[in-house]
């Protein structure tokens, strides 16, 4: 396909693309008619939709880093469209692509990206800086390095199938990278992350989705004057947890994911056949149609704002399941969000809950808990930072991630009640737990958490 000509205006156009699941923020950069699209998802057909609507071409696809918390659709965007994929040399990509280092320039119409290596995150981090046609910064583009009120978390390349890269090395790494690199950025410079609120490559990013260099430099805890001791403690204190899926979706994204669609199609669904024993079930209802009848050993795991973060942080990349949901819109759904993630080929079959459920699950006395909590064994499922503020006394913390190889250490000689911050985890937690237990009786305190929480403060 000949290059579509680029205009002469001196306009530039930036458009954010935000997936509030995986609080992932990606971006299309349009100057006349041609795009650059950096740190693209899975599904590529809202970047098509930008690039068709303003009758431009994408020429570019760049990767800030392998990232470890969705599967990237670069790889499908350059087959489709002949662009160009551009990520540092330092990610060992197996893909075709140009390396994008420091001093790298990419020309975009009459504007420029450049290359600002900003390792921290992960070792092969880049930043893109956007300069306009009179060489001054306008934005940056810096990926899971500097997020508004954050910086991202180190600690995720430390396992010997992701690099071996020790946390403190890559903390010291971030330090160098902010304070040598993006914090001397004109103040003016707008900063676009590729992550917001609610993301596990961070702890406590900002509701905003874009701030400046100034504004950062002035309310940002990690920007803050400190020694780099200092900032390497402050920075590995009180990080997330590390879902199971994300060094599964590093190695997927240095190689290049298949296409979004295909995947999908080759989902197998079985319809109503017998399910095969011993795969995990993960149904997807509202929770109070699981308690009214599910199938036996089933996690639900609820279609909500973050299906797929907890889907990949209790199942494990190499496990099959069956996928669940009570209607075909509802399961296209689930299953789009699992191939988010890079988990469709670990679907045994995706198909509609059957109509004989035989197995349910207890309501519970709430008022019994209030007046005599020592009557249950209390399981808070919360993370570890949560649970420092606790709502029961003597609550046993195993949380949700983990509750799938630690329900054995949970008494039964009392009934068990299941709790969390909202009652989405609690949901997940009492079927992991009721699995895990056949002879328990395992209750959900569901949302009626917020009044205990309540109380609690006061």
């Amino acid at each position: 396909m000949p290059p579509l000509p680029s205009s002469t205006a001196s306009a530039v156009q930036i458009q954010q693309f935000y997936d509030k699941g995986l609080a992932h923020a990606s971006y299309a950069v349009r100057c006349g008619r041609q795009v650059a699209i950096i740190d693209p998802g899975r599904d590529p057909q809202p970047y098509y939709d930008f690039a068709d609507e303003h009758e431009a071409r994408i020429i570019a696809v760049i990767e800030t880093h392998p990232h470890a918390d969705f599967v990237s659709s670069h790889l499908e965007i350059a087959q489709e469209t002949e662009a160009t994929i551009y990520c540092s040399q330092l990610v060992g990509a197996k893909y075709p692509h140009k390396t994008f280092d420091d001093g790298d320039r990419l020309k975009l119409g009459n504007y420029e990206l450049h290359a600002i290596n900003t390792p921290g995150h992960s070792p092969d981090s880049i930043s893109i800086l956007l300069m306009d046609d009179m060489a001054q910064s306008r934005a940056v583009f810096t990926g899971d390095t500097l997020f508004v009120g954050d910086v991202g978390r180190p600690d995720l390349r430390e396992d010997e199938a992701v690099g071996g890269h020790k946390r403190e090395e890559l903390a010291a790494q971030m330090y160098r990278s902010t304070r040598n690199k993006l914090m001397t950025l004109p103040g003016s410079t707008k900063v676009y992350p590729a992550h917001g609120p609610g993301s596990l490559c961070g702890k406590t990013t900002s509701t905003d989705l874009d701030s400046t260099i100034a504004k950062e430099l002035k309310t940002n805890y990690a920007l803050q004057p400190m020694s780099q001791d200092e900032f390497i403690k402050v920075l590995l204190e009180d990080q997330p947890f590390v879902p199971k899926y994300f060094g599964h979706d590093v190695k997927i994204n240095k190689l290049g994911a298949p296409s979004f669609e295909d995947s999908i199609r080759a989902v197998p669904h079985p319809g109503s056949a017998a399910l095969e024993p011993g795969v995990l079930v993960i149904d997807a209802r509202p929770a109070a149609k699981f308690r009214a009848g599910h199938l036996p050993g089933a996690i639900n795991l609820q279609d909500g704002g973050k299906f797929e973060t907890w889907l990949g942080s209790v199942v494990g990349p190499n496990e099959k399941f069956y996928l669940l949901a009570d209607s075909q819109i509802a399961l296209d759904t689930v299953v789009r969000k699992t191939a988010k993630i890079g988990y469709e080929g670990n679907i045994k079959g995706a198909l509609l809950a059957p109509t004989l459920l035989p197995e349910t699950a207890p309501a519970v006395d709430v008022e019994a808990v209030r007046q005599h909590p020592e009557a249950f064994t209390i399981v808070d499922i919360r993370n570890h930072a949560e649970a420092k503020t606790p709502v029961f006394d003597n609550a046993l913390v195993i949380p949700l991630p983990e509750l799938r190889e630690r329900a054995h250490e949970i008494p039964t000689d009392k009934p068990v009640l299941i709790h969390c911050a909202g009652g989405y985890r609690s949901a997940a937690g009492a079927s992991i737990v009721q699995a895990a237990l056949p002879g328990a009786q395992v209750l959900d305190l569901g949302e009626a958490i917020t009044e205990f929480q309540k109380a609690a403060v006061h």
